[in-house]
């Protein structure tokens, strides 16, 4: 476990170390430590999670001021084969799609007299490597630095959560191949409209979620970015080569203005949060709807009763708790980017407090969503889809269409053909017709065409869009080289 341990000759003394204290013999008074506890809240808990990412920006750094002349190549070196270890005993692999957000939290410390993760971080390399390690922060500010921090982690975060779409989407398609003969009554205002099928509603929100992921990239893009050099906000006057951190990283390109670099924060996470918000919301009407078919009055869908929680009275109960869950966690998210806009709402450019609290708000979000995708897909692989549903005489009105569609390719004018059957339906002689002669359809996206596909195609085209690979060659370079 990483921690940071105070020199034995002040470790009876409480001392203010921060990065911009300029006397470290200043004692802490209870007003210091009124306002730290109010300033730091609970940033060195989410810092935590960002211990692996500070250590790779830390890395680039150090390699670009070496190659630029303002370390020389020694103590780059040495800088780097300290962060190398330091990353190493993290026992995090930011790469794997496994990896846990909460393991970092596990393997990581940042005691009391660190602020932040980069003081952490720094406080480390100068107890190894003295002078040396305090020259790590050379031409960087703390507001470049956790907005790289924060860039990295959002990067492996949005891998992660396309990992967890692909294998919904995989199901959700595998299902509704299997399910596409079982017809299911279609609604509109919750009133009976049409046939529909569970081949359809399944694919359909298979197909949610390729726009899902469509949106999912356009956040992507917005994090892949490389805001390292940006320094306060304003540059800085050192000869710096941010092209060479970006390379490093494995950024797409670099936030070229100093002054948006510093903009972005806030924004980005805004951004994650809408795409985030249309996952969500698939899951959230999903959920509904699974709610609505179990329903005794609806009876098409059934789980084992490991997945499903009973009653302290009533002994027939098995309750969909988990789809119910699903649908809270999911609406919680939905608002997320609201939070995030009314927190950063007229702020001017440059960097302020405000920002911090953000990663309280949506870092979480990340792991609670792909939570429950993890437990959609458990609820689906085991879902009991009732056979001959539309067998029931009270769905006989769902087939009036289909009756109106007759009249029309007999060559009666459609208007003419919904009043002829609307009447039967009025006076009580309407009949429908036999399960097995229910046209089902051959256009695109109907019952009897599903497209899945055509529909998986899509996906697989939006999943290669992000090129993952690239990213990963860079950071497995930056680790080894």
């Amino acid at each position: 476990m990483i921690s940071i341990n105070r020199d034995p000759e002040t470790s009876n003394r409480k001392l203010i170390m921060k990065l911009w204290t300029k006397n470290n013999d200043t004692p802490q008074g209870e007003w210091s430590k009124k306002t730290e506890q109010f300033t730091v809240g609970k940033d060195r808990e989410f810092d935590s999670m960002l211990a692996p990412y500070d250590v790779l920006g830390n890395i680039a750094h150090a390699k670009m001021l070496a190659s630029v002349g303002l370390l020389t190549h020694e103590e780059a070196s040495l800088l780097v084969k300290e962060l190398r270890e330091i990353y190493v005993s993290l026992q995090t692999d930011i790469i794997s799609e496994h990896a846990s957000t909460d393991h970092v939290n596990e393997n990581f410390i940042i005691q009391s007299h660190a602020e932040d993760i980069h003081s952490g971080i720094e406080f480390l390399l100068t107890q190894k490597l003295g002078d040396t390690g305090k020259k790590i922060h050379s031409s960087r500010s703390r507001n470049d630095q956790v907005l790289v921090d924060i860039k990295l982690f959002l990067r492996s975060e949005i891998e992660k959560t396309v990992f967890s779409i692909q294998s919904l989407f995989e199901l959700l398609i595998n299902q509704s191949e299997k399910y596409k003969s079982h017809l299911l009554p279609g609604y509109t205002h919750l009133q009976l409209a049409m046939p529909s099928s569970f081949g359809l509603w399944f694919g359909a929100y298979a197909e949610s979620l390729v726009d899902d992921t469509i949106a999912l990239k356009a956040a992507y893009d917005v994090v892949n970015k490389n805001p390292l050099g940006s320094a306060a906000g304003y540059g800085s006057s050192f000869p710096i080569n941010r092209t060479i951190t970006t390379e490093l990283l494995g950024f797409a390109d670099l936030h070229y203005n100093s002054v948006y670099a510093q903009m972005s924060r806030g924004k980005t996470e805004r951004v994650v949060a809408g795409a985030l918000t249309n996952i969500a919301d698939t899951l959230a009407k999903l959920s509904m709807d699974a709610c609505l078919f179990l329903n005794q009055n609806f009876g098409f869908i059934s789980f084992p009763d490991e997945l499903t929680t009973g009653s302290s009275i009533m002994p027939h109960k098995k309750n969909p708790d988990v789809f119910e869950l699903i649908r809270s966690h999911c609406n919680r998210i939905k608002a997320l980017p609201n939070e995030i806009m009314m927190m950063t709402t007229n702020l001017p450019s440059g960097y302020h407090r405000d920002l911090q609290l953000l990663k309280e708000h949506l870092f979480p979000a990340l792991q609670t969503l792909r939570n429950c995708m993890d437990m959609a897909m458990l609820m689906l692989s085991n879902i009991d889809v009732k056979e001959n549903i539309l067998a029931d005489e009270k769905y006989k009105y769902l087939f009036t269409v289909d009756e109106v569609n007759k009249l029309v390719m007999q060559g009666i004018p459609f208007r003419d053909a919904y009043k002829i059957v609307g009447a039967k339906v009025e006076d009580g002689s309407f009949t429908p017709p036999l399960l097995e002669e229910v046209t089902k359809g051959s256009h695109e996206g109907s019952i009897g065409n599903l497209c899945n596909e055509q529909i998986s195609a899509n996906m697989k085209k939006i999943i290669e869009s992000f090129e993952f690979e690239k990213y990963h060659a860079a950071i497995n370079k930056l680790l080894n080289d």
